[in-house]
């Protein structure tokens, strides 16, 4: 055994000195240059390349030189002088594309490619789908890019989430409540979010999206498949990825924006951000603050994002990036089946950070070296019961007299028990750092092939603690190591494909291989001349993995014999062992077809989803049924955490866009969700389904759906909508998000501890449609008043059973700008 861990540890070890070889030597082909120039390649969305196409190069706002494309879609310039130049290719057909500003020096000869479009955004590029910079033209998978444009009126991230097919964002509550995202079905600790590479899950998968703010965030990806073969532990169902703004002005530039609503709402932000040489730097702070419109259900949410950077010369790039976010908010409960707000409240205090070293050794030979980290740490706090006494003299405290109607047509009246009898005020408290370093190299063999290779340690440690009485505790401390390797590329422009796998070596379970692949063919290439072009057929199949969270894992099977005396040798008569990974497996494939001479897209894709090993809280029955021998391991006698559930989601996701003319867009989807529970053991299952004696032919899962039916609080039918206009001095966005009626709990027991509170599950949360409209109007140069509407047909709905939405919301305000480029220095 030791000396397969001596093995083990000299690969790890050979594989980092790779990875730092290979930046150590790719330095060396970073010599400058006798002459200083720039050059590239105009392609279209495909990678052809464009002739003919004009060339500029742009100081600032500045036009310095103009250049044509030859026969190769090759051009070239002489640099005057040493600084930051961006490059704008225009082409008959295509839309105006303009590069990233770039730092280069009189010295150096710099490589600057340049991907032209359609008019319906195809020149987008993904990073989350491959790794490296790829438009979305190329990518078989399911992704879309969302830009600042895109969600300007929002100040919660969560919000454009709800505009992208497959996806629904439920939020128990108002402002602050807890949020959660589903992507195809998928639970909604299933996904990997990531800010500028760093994820920013809890151990386990968690997210809290109510958190996060959009002050900063320049671009959101979205990957509607799991990605474990880049990405890792946690990327399940899918991945979000954040990326934070750039500084690109040569001046300069401020801003501040302010302004206030009903509720007690105000909002405020300050930006500053510009270039100096080498230098980029964009710093941003925005604080929200709303009473909401329920008891003790004040929010607080104040954001810090930064982003600084350092390219010596134009092959090196080193960056920093920082999020902090100070929230906190009260938490009344589901008020609409107690009758009373609940005397609690929860904050965080997170930060997000990262270091990165981007190195282009040659024009085919990049590589990267990133290291990140986060420190979360949160705490619940429930000050007092705030219930009515139980007059039986349980110590209990019961919800006020109410009538629960769910959405499918069947009611019930009475008292809910809203607290347990305990020792007050108690607190829950969660920790978790994680750190890590990430290296990759990609080379690209030819023209049509590229290569990936990357590694990444991390160190994971969390912790959770309880003020309960007796109060509790439990931490876990985790190594993991993961490998990739990809092949990437086309032939002939037309047939792309993307192959990998990675390897988790995670410090709890071990090894879990993650396959990915996906393929994407054009029938009939793009074309801005023809009323029918684009024909693209794709298809992709992947894996993932999701690791337990710190709770899962100190209550489960394993852990909790571990901590007896005699546990290893219980552990070793009965073969118990380590709680496993949750697993899934994909496969989706469509088709997507441009319209109109480019103007218009529309895409139609099929997805199948398996989730397997998922983990439960499974009852002492429920353990036996399972072959656990529970009379002989009274530890149990509460039940533990198992590898024991499987569901199954497949469905259609529609999506169209159409740009009406050059100021108006039009964007819409649809996405049908067929899920079904396939097995469980947890406490429904394990004593047999609950039944409401005013209900008794309907069987009732009171904590978790029952098996055969959907997972809660996943629509069948969801849709969005929007309209952007946008003018030289106004603008406007109207979108709307529309959720079919879905399966819940109420989780209730009423005094006795019995079912007779409980609803049937069946499409007990109603549909509800929620339009928002907001809008802006440059007064000048420098100063723009906007207003912004949520729900604006003021519908009173509930996301999550018994917690109410915002009804009717306004705000209106100003934002102001200092400096940038209109900035004329006298």
């Amino acid at each position: 055994m030791h000396r397969v861990i001596r093995k083990v540890l000299k690969v790890r070890w050979i594989v980092c000195l790779f990875f730092v070889s290979l930046l150590m030597l790719s330095t060396t082909f970073a010599a400058p240059a006798e002459r200083g120039a720039l050059r590239g390649t105009v392609k279209d969305p495909l990678g052809a390349v464009v002739t003919d196409a004009s060339v500029e190069l742009l100081d600032g706002v500045s036009v310095v030189k103009t250049t044509t494309t030859d026969a190769a879609g090759n051009y070239s310039f002489d640099v005057p002088t040493s600084g930051r130049y961006r490059v704008r290719a225009i082409a008959s057909t295509f839309d105006v594309a303009t590069s990233q500003p770039v730092y280069i020096s009189k010295s150096a000869k710099v490589e600057l490619n340049i991907t032209l479009a359609t008019q319906t955004l195809t020149q987008e590029v993904s990073v989350t789908a491959s790794a490296t910079p790829t438009p979305i033209a190329q990518i078989g998978a399911s992704v879309t890019v969302l830009t600042a444009d895109d969600y300007r009126q929002f100040t919660e991230v969560q919000d454009p989430l709800r505009l992208v097919p497959g996806l629904q964002v439920t939020q128990t509550g108002q402002q602050g409540g807890t949020t959660g995202l589903s992507i195809r079905g998928g639970a909604t600790d299933a996904n990997k979010v990531m800010i500028d590479g760093v994820p920013v899950n809890d151990i386990g998968g968690a997210v809290e999206f109510a958190n996060f703010a959009t002050v900063g965030v320049d671009k959101i990806e979205v990957l509607r498949e799991p990605n474990s073969a880049l990405y890792g532990s946690d990327a399940l169902a899918g991945v979000v990825s954040l990326t934070t703004a750039r500084g690109t002005t040569q001046l300069p530039l401020l801003t501040y924006a302010g302004d206030g609503g009903n509720f007690s709402t105000y909002n405020q932000q300050v930006t500053g951000s510009g270039v100096v040489r080498q230098l980029d730097y964009y710093g941003a702070f925005a604080r929200l603050d709303s009473r909401n419109n329920l008891p003790n259900d004040s929010f607080h949410n104040a954001t810090y994002a930064g982003n600084f950077g350092w390219q010596p010369n134009a092959t090196n790039d080193l960056r920093f990036t920082v999020r902090h976010l100070s929230v906190s908010g009260g938490q009344p409960n589901a008020i609409l089946l107690y009758g009373i707000a609940d005397d609690a409240a929860q904050k965080a205090q997170n930060t997000y950070y990262s270091g990165a070293w981007n190195n282009q050794a040659t024009d085919k030979w990049h590589n990267e070296i990133l290291y990140g980290g986060l420190r979360l740490n949160s705490q619940f706090d429930d000050f007092a019961p705030t219930g009515i006494p139980d007059p039986a003299g349980t110590g209990n405290f019961l919800g006020a007299p109410v009538t629960i109607n769910g959405a499918n047509g069947y009611s019930v009246t009475g008292q809910a028990i809203f607290q347990f009898a305990g020792t007050y005020p108690n607190q829950s408290l969660t920790v978790t750092n994680r750190d890590f370093v990430y290296a990759q190299t990609d080379y690209r063999i030819s023209p049509h092939i590229l290569a990936l290779g990357g590694f990444k340690y991390e160190a994971e440690r969390g912790s959770t603690a309880f003020t309960s009485v007796p109060p509790s505790s439990s931490s876990v401390n985790r190594g993991n190591y993961s490998y990739t390797l990809q092949i990437s590329g086309d032939i002939r422009n037309r047939l792309y494909y993307n192959v990998g796998s990675g390897i988790e070596d995670n410090g709890l379970f071990g090894l879990a291989g993650t396959p990915r692949a996906s393929l994407a063919y054009y029938l009939v290439r793009p074309s801005a001349t023809g009323w029918l072009s684009g024909t693209k057929l794709h298809v992709s199949f992947g894996k993932g993995i999701k690791e337990p969270s710190v709770f899962q894992q100190s209550s489960s099977i394993f852990d909790i014999l571990s901590s007896l005396p005699n546990g290893d040798q219980l552990i070793a008569q009965f073969h118990i062992g380590q709680i496993g990974p949750e697993e899934s497996r994909t496969y989706d494939g469509g088709l997507e077809q441009e319209l109109w001479n480019g103007r218009a897209r529309l895409g139609l894709t099929y997805f199948h989803n398996e989730f397997t090993n998922g983990i439960e809280d499974v009852p002492p029955s429920g353990l036996i049924e399972l072959g656990v021998p529970v009379d002989q391991l009274p530890a149990l006698d509460a039940g533990a955490f198992i590898n024991s559930q499987a569901f199954r989601t497949q469905g259609l996701e529609f999506e169209a866009e159409y740009r009406i003319n050059s100021r108006l867009f039009a964007r819409g989807g649809y996405t049908y969700t067929d899920a079904v529970v396939q097995r469980s053991f947890s406490s429904d299952q394990g004593i047999g389904a609950s039944i409401n004696p005013a209900f008794p032919n309907i069987p009732i899962g009171a904590f978790s759906p029952l098996v055969g039916a959907r997972p809660f609080r996943v629509a069948p039918q969801s849709g969005y909508f929007g309209l952007n206009y946008n003018g030289s001095k106004f603008y406007s966005s109207l979108t709307g998000t529309l959720v079919g009626r879905r399966d819940d709990s109420d989780f209730l027991l009423d005094p006795n501890f019995g079912p007779d509170l409980l609803l049937p599950n069946r499409n007990l949360d109603g549909a509800y449609q929620r339009l928002d409209l907001s809008g802006g109007y440059q007064v000048t140069s420098r100063l723009t008043a906007y207003a912004d509407i949520q729900n604006l047909l003021s519908e009173h709905y509930a996301q999550a059973f018994g917690f109410p939405s915002l009804p009717f919301t306004f705000r209106s305000g100003i934002k102001i700008n200092f400096g940038g480029e209109s900035w004329g220095l006298k």
